[in-house]
Formats: C-alpha cells, structure tokens, sequence
C-alpha cells in the first residue's frame, strides 16, 4: 500500500484552519502592566530609553491605571521613586512614601477590580542603589535586608495591594516576609516571588525609569546567567518558604530556564519582559528594520508558548486595547 503523502501545510492554508489548530494565543488577562510613579512630579517625565513610557504623576498614574484596566489587562505592577534616598531605603515602609501613597489611592480608585501590585525592593529607596541594606564593609546584609523587607510589605499590604514582589534575590525573602504579613493579619496578600533573577544586562533602562543611584553591580544576590539548576533550586526554596506565583526575570534570553521552571511549579509562573527587551524593540522598529506591532505580539507570544502563564510587560495596555478592538488581519495569528 502506497505511504500517504504528510502534508503538515494543510492546516495553514486559511486563517480559519491556522486559528483552528492554534496552540497558544496572547490575551489581555495574561499581562500585567509595570507603572513608575515619581514624588513630587507635576507632569509625566517621558524616559528616554523607554519611547513611550513615563515616570508618572500620581494623578496621571491613576487615569494610566483606569485605562489599563478598562482595556482588560491582568493586573498593575507599582515601582516607586522617591525624592529623598537614604542608606537604609527609609522612604520604602513610609505610609506617605511615594509607592505606598500611590497604591492606597489605587486601591480606593480601582478596588477589587484588578490585581494590585507592588515591587517589594529597596533598591528604588536607597542612595547606594543596591537592593537592601548594607553592612559597614559595603556589602549587602542578607538578615539586616528582610527586617527591611518586613516592614516594606506590611506597609504595602495596608496600602492595598493584592500581591506583593519580593525581587531582591536574598535568602529567605518569601518566608521573611509570609512571616510578617500573617502576623499581622494579612494572610490573603499573595505574594508573587520573583524566583529566578538573574545578573542581567538588559536592566539598563529600567535603572534610568528608577533614577538608580547604583554603583557597582548586584551579581553577589542576582544569579548568573550561565546557571540554570540554580534557577531550580531557588523555585524549590520558594515554594517552600509559601510563594503563591513565581517569576522569571529577564524573560526573552532566558526563555529556557521559563521552560524548565514551568515544566515542574505547581504555582503559577510569570515573566518579565523586561526594560531592555523593550528598548531593543523600539530601537528596530525606529530604524525601520522590524514590524513593531508584530515583533511585540510575537514577543508575548514566545514567553505563552515557554509556559508563562502571566506576562509583565511595558506594552500590557497598549496590547490589551489591540486585543480589545480586535486585531487587523495581519495581527490575527497572536489573538
């Protein structure tokens, strides 16, 4: 009998067949928006390595927000910038402190209606830029640090916030700070881990979006880009110590280690696309080399396909409107 003819191609003749036989799709829910909220500013201050992304006001941070919100994205990322910095990130607990001001106001505006969020690190806080406190030899105090943490996530959990990112990459944060929070009542504040961190060079716009007062680098509590064992490891201790989601951060160049921790998290697991991702696909399109629109859903696309189930990323709402008003022919393949 003669073999029959495979002809995989079959099913990408139409539009129809190609969305029939769709693995994995870009929606608004997935994604979650970053926001940078600056104290003091009386306008949004554009970041130049970020076109299209502002350090805003804390009133044009909530009309962004409402925005976002309405055009369906999954939920908000705060980052904070403060006008005072001082060595031990003081303004990081501080109930008026920018980030904490900003997610209560948040909180009364949106209620219940999105996933609030805020970055649990002193880095944005403090005049030496590292994520948490240092010792008298200029090195970072792994245990002086989660006190530090402690008292940022119960002032974010009375601020409003839904769910809580412990970024810093320290030993123990996620127990340190599941301690604090349960102590003090607040045991249905999650806490969303960013696990897998690592020592990154695409972070290089994002410490401008921050005003970064860093000097050196963090590769004593980042990981190392060369490790992926690693990267479970520190899934396994997360786990443990009570994370609710996990992240992995860079996202694009480390889309196997997204893989790898998606195959074995029984929590859900998120990527962060992060600044220089971003940079990277502004800088293209505005040379004119790559299809913007495209080569962001395409992007999205890649981290669905590795396993995230949750995508942070600067283009969230700006996406999520795309998806809102449906996508032109071209675009269809991503939705």
């Amino acid at each position: 009998m003669q073999r029959p003819v495979i002809r995989p191609r079959r099913l990408r003749a139409t539009a129809p067949l190609r969305s029939l036989v769709r693995e994995h799709t870009v929606r608004a829910q997935d994604l979650v928006l970053p926001m940078f909220v600056r104290e003091g500013a009386r306008d949004p201050r554009p970041i130049a390595s970020m076109p299209g992304v502002v350090q805003h006001t804390e009133d044009t941070l909530v009309a962004a927000a409402v925005e976002a919100v309405e055009r369906g994205v999954g939920g908000l990322m705060l980052f904070g910038i403060p006008e005072e910095k001082d060595a031990r990130g003081s303004g990081a607990d501080d109930p008026q402190g920018v980030l904490n001001r900003a997610l209560a106001r948040l909180r009364r505006e949106l209620g219940d209606d999105t996933v609030l969020m805020a970055d649990l690190c002193l880095d944005e806080f403090t005049d030496h830029g590292h994520c948490g406190v240092l010792d008298d030899a200029g090195r970072v105090d792994n245990d002086a640090t989660l006190e530090r943490y402690g008292a940022m996530a119960l002032a974010q959990a009375e601020a409003g916030a839904h769910l809580l990112g412990p970024s810093g990459m320290m030993d123990g944060q996620v127990a340190a700070v599941r301690e604090v929070l349960d102590q003090a009542g607040h045991r249905d504040v999650g806490l969303f881990a960013y696990t897998v961190k690592y020592a990154s060079s695409f972070y290089g716009p994002f410490r401008e979006a921050v005003d970064s007062s860093l000097q050196g680098d963090r590769r004593t509590y980042q990981m190392d880009p060369g490790n992926l064992r690693e990267a479970l490891h520190e899934l396994e201790l997360d786990l443990a110590e009570g994370a609710d989601l996990v992240m992995v951060k860079p996202g694009l160049p480390y889309l196997d280690v997204l893989r790898a921790v998606a195959e074995v998290s029984p929590v859900p697991v998120g990527a962060y696309q992060v600044s220089g991702e971003y940079a990277m696909i502004e800088a293209a399109a505005a040379q004119g080399w790559i299809e913007r629109d495209r080569a962001v859903l395409e992007s999205l696309l890649s981290f669905r396909r590795a396993g995230a189930t949750t995508v942070l990323t600067y283009y969230a709402s700006e996406v999520a409107g795309w998806l809102r008003d449906g996508l032109p022919e071209q675009l269809a393949e991503f939705s």
